[in-house]
């Protein structure tokens, strides 16, 4: 009878293999898990030393600060209408004027030796005038006078003729002498005709002459007219009653036709004038409104007028009232305006902050609802105003960001608040 083999267990069983598998990933994960916490740079800051802010989600408009000044609503430019060197300067800059009034005077020889000239051609061209006129009247005395000699002597001529036509008829006088004298009838008859229509040819040529020569002087009458009405805008005067605020002129200046010599403001009523950036040219629109504070109360504006030149990376926009003016505002006062530049609209919200200097808006310190950590997270941003940001993406309301400066922080990912 043979004996029993005792049979030895296998170390390398399905079960243990899996154990110890299992065992080798537990602490492969815990190695992970260790290192990556260690990895990952972390900073502890004062809860008191930064400001946060709560993603809220309400009404959002978009606008912009603006700075404006007041200025008067009605202003009239002084301009020289012609140039000239400035003789005399009557009424000095911040002194009331009334329409008409003389402010100042600029002298011009040219203009002055013009005037000369031209009376000089009015005074020959009348006396040309005159002479022909002159010559005209006894023109037609002298034709006249012609013509009544014509007749009279046609009047003898055809009483002869008659009689030379009884006379032929009873033989008392040859056809001979007849004939003579029917002749000489109607040659007369031919002279007058012809001096009748050569004297009325003549008369329409010396009347085209003389309403040429008539033209003339009145063409010369209205050039000296003009040139001394030349020398009357070299006085400049007020075109307004107002208040004369500026004042760009001194004595011996020359001055060419066209130069800024001044202003004059109405003082019945204000505007305001603001310089925009000129990136926000396409987005300015007329009837855009825009409100500032004064007195402790806010006031609305409507932009009026928009100059679309731009100077200095900058172009102008004039803004009217709503409404009443404020009381105590005055000339030259500086105005903070904020510029809407949208309508509102339902946004999710975040207080504006030093972090976007950091950030570029691209990403923030989300704080944990435990209020012990804040994290970095990416976000989007849209439009903004003076106080807020419009968010896009990244954060939802009544979440927790840091918004003050992230200048300390370097590139930290995670923040312990203490």
């Amino acid at each position: 009878m043979g004996m029993d083999r005792k049979i030895e267990k296998k170390f390398w069983t399905p079960k243990r293999i899996a154990l110890i598998a299992g065992s080798i990933l537990f602490v492969a994960f815990a190695v992970y898990v260790f290192v990556f916490k260690f990895r990952t740079s972390t900073l502890n800051i004062e809860g008191d030393r930064i400001q946060i802010s709560t993603v809220t989600k309400g009404p959002f408009q978009e606008y912009i600060a603006a700075i404006g000044s007041v200025i008067p609503r009605n202003t009239y430019y002084l301009d020289a209408l012609e140039g000239g060197s400035v003789e005399k300067i009557f009424i000095e800059a911040g002194t009331m004027v009334k329409a008409g009034d003389p402010i100042l005077k600029l002298g011009n020889t040219n203009t002055v030796l013009d005037i000369m000239w031209r009376e000089s051609d009015l005074f020959a061209a009348q006396n040309n005038l005159r002479q022909t006129r002159l010559q005209m009247e006894q023109y037609k005395m002298q034709i006249q006078k012609d013509m009544n000699d014509i007749e009279n002597t046609l009047t003898q001529e055809k009483r002869k003729y008659d009689r030379y036509t009884e006379m032929v008829k009873t033989d008392l006088i040859s056809r001979h002498e007849y004939e003579i004298e029917k002749d000489q009838y109607e040659y007369l008859i031919r002279t007058r005709d012809i001096t009748a229509e050569t004297q009325k040819n003549d008369l329409a040529f010396r009347e085209l002459q003389l309403n040429s020569l008539d033209e003339s002087v009145r063409r010369l009458q209205e050039s000296l007219e003009m040139a001394k009405k030349k020398q009357e805008n070299l006085v400049v005067r007020a075109p307004v009653t107002g208040y004369l605020t500026a004042m760009d002129a001194q004595v011996g200046e020359s001055k060419a036709a066209g130069a800024r010599l001044g202003q004059i403001d109405i003082l019945e009523g204000y505007k305001v004038r603001a310089p925009i950036d000129e990136n926000y040219l396409s987005r300015i629109e007329i009837g855009r409104s825009g409100t500032f504070e004064f007195a402790g109360q806010k006031t609305n504006l409507t932009i009026q007028k928009i100059f679309p030149e731009v100077r200095d990376n900058r172009f102008e926009i004039d803004l009217q009232f709503v409404g009443a003016e404020p009381k105590g505002i005055t000339r030259g006062q500086t105005l903070h305006i904020d510029l809407n530049l949208s309508d509102l609209t339902e946004a999710k919200l975040l207080d504006k902050g030093g972090f976007y200097s950091s950030t570029g808006g691209n990403w923030v310190y989300v704080v944990d609802p435990s209020g012990k950590f804040a994290v970095k997270r990416p976000l989007k941003l849209g439009r903004q105003n003076t106080r807020e940001y419009e968010v896009l993406e990244g954060l939802e309301p009544g979440e927790k960001v840091i918004t003050s400066s992230y200048e300390s922080f370097g590139d930290i990912d995670r923040l312990v608040i203490k």
